[in-house]
């Protein structure tokens, strides 16, 4: 006899609970992620050029499509009859220990979806206890942020500028702000091509809209000549077409808008730092930088020999290169490397994936893959769009609640549990033998 099971202590899948018991509809309205993508599209009907620029990809949109492919190729293996009352997501990342592997990826301009921009997103993140990692595109500042996002943790995005002044200011403002880890960008030196966007001739920076960041920098502005606006909020919605005829007005204030959007956006219109560029952070960064953007072998090894502390495995969310490969595949490629995960299991290298995450079954398979944290960008956008902070909030914890439970009814009880075992978690549905017609 083992006697009466003992009850589960409160866990994210508490939150499975709560729903049903709750009896209300949630702000968002769903909990499928393809439902709630067109509840975010029919949200924004008035303002549909912001939701494709949010949500659009390059091109055909191929590379997107292969995100989702590459991960429904791998299938998790259940177990059963294993004790597995008690379970969390708990993991450690750069010396932190956090509550779960997810973290809320860089995504540009929230204040084109909503009036509260990236206040709600942060001040959402702190809430639930999960990292967020602010995009140099933003349309708040460094410091709005840091002060929404409170005793959160955060990181912060890097789209690198082209002057090492205003870099250093950068760099000085997030590390005063509590940013503790730098993601550095390198898959954006240029947009990519975006067929929607372009039929719409639809870039907020040309409004001065994500150009937040920047117009509170001192060195920035000293650059333009201008006094730094310390807490800037563009309106909402962004009106591209009556921003324009103000332009061919003569508007004074449009036409500096529009000067300080395109020097801001410099970062993305065609120079291309190297290796040997990074040395400069290096050198002026007191803490983690990671590099997101990797996609193959060569690339992670030469992250390692550049003394960086970790990738994030991701193609944009499919919005640079058409055509590519899903980041799932280039996640099992990198994950492969003796080198790689030597570096992994000696502390000295973190590999984090984004690109393709929209269910608890993605984050198990990235985990037991060798990622050691998962990125979430467009859902969370959906949540923003359809509820502000709350709809954020409640799309992490329903994110959070089927992580865990599919970790429990897959038969484990930690992150640690599955980390990297791919063989024993995971099998590959095209490399599975066909079987017998009847």
């Amino acid at each position: 006899m083992t006697g009466d099971p003992i009850v589960p202590q409160t866990t994210w899948s508490q939150y499975l609970v709560q729903v049903y018991a709750n009896g209300e509809t949630s702000v968002i309205g769903s909990y499928d992620y393809r439902i709630l993508e067109e509840k975010a599209r029919e949200a924004t009907k008035a303002i549909q050029s912001a939701y494709m620029y949010t949500f659009g990809s390059a091109g055909t949109g191929s590379t997107y499509r292969n995100n989702f492919e590459a991960l429904d190729r791998w299938r998790i293996i259940p177990r059963m009859l294993r004790n597995v009352t008690h379970r969390n997501l708990d993991t450690t990342l750069f010396g932190v220990k956090l509550p779960s592997p997810i973290i809320i990826a860089p995504v540009g301009i929230h204040g084109i979806l909503h009036e509260d921009g990236e206040l709600a997103t942060a001040s959402a993140a702190a809430s639930v206890g999960v990292p967020f990692v602010m995009s140099s595109a933003s349309s708040r500042s460094i410091e709005a942020v840091a002060k929404a996002n409170d005793d959160g943790h955060r990181w912060y995005q890097l789209y690198w500028p082209l002057h090492n002044d205003v870099t250093l200011s950068i760099l000085g403002r997030a590390k005063a702000a509590g940013f503790t880890a730098l993601m550095v960008t390198v898959d954006t030196f240029m947009l990519g091509w975006r067929p929607y966007d372009l039929d719409k001739a639809y870039l907020p920076f040309l409004a001065g809209v994500g150009a937040q960041v920047g117009t509170s920098d001192p060195a920035f502005m000293k650059r333009m000549g201008l006094a730094p606006r310390v807490d800037e909020r563009p309106a909402f919605p962004l009106d591209l077409d009556a921003f324009r005829a103000r332009l061919a007005a003569g508007d004074e204030e449009a036409q500096t808008a529009l000067m300080l959007g395109r020097a801001w956006v410099e970062p993305t219109s065609g120079v291309f730092r190297s290796w040997e560029d990074l040395k400069f952070l290096r050198d002026n960064w007191d803490g983690p930088i990671v590099l997101k953007g990797i996609q193959t072998v060569e690339d992670a090894h030469a992250a390692i020999d550049s003394r960086m502390d970790g990738i994030v495995v991701s193609n944009h969310g499919g919005r640079q290169v058409d055509g590519a490969i899903g980041s799932f595949s280039a996640l099992e490629n990198i994950t492969a490397s003796s080198r790689v995960r030597r570096a992994q299991q000696q502390g000295e290298f973190t590999v984090l994936f984004d690109s393709g995450i929209r269910k608890g079954c993605d984050v198990i398979k990235a985990i037991a893959m060798g990622a050691q944290g998962v990125l979430v960008g467009r859902p969370i956008m959906y949540g923003l769009v359809l509820g502000g902070k709350e709809g954020v909030e409640e799309v992490l914890r329903g994110l959070l609640a089927d992580t865990e439970i599919t970790l429990g009814l897959s038969g484990y009880r930690s992150i640690d549990e599955i980390w990297g075992k791919r063989e024993a978690i995971l099998e590959k549905a095209d490399s599975l033998p066909r079987r017998a017609k009847l």
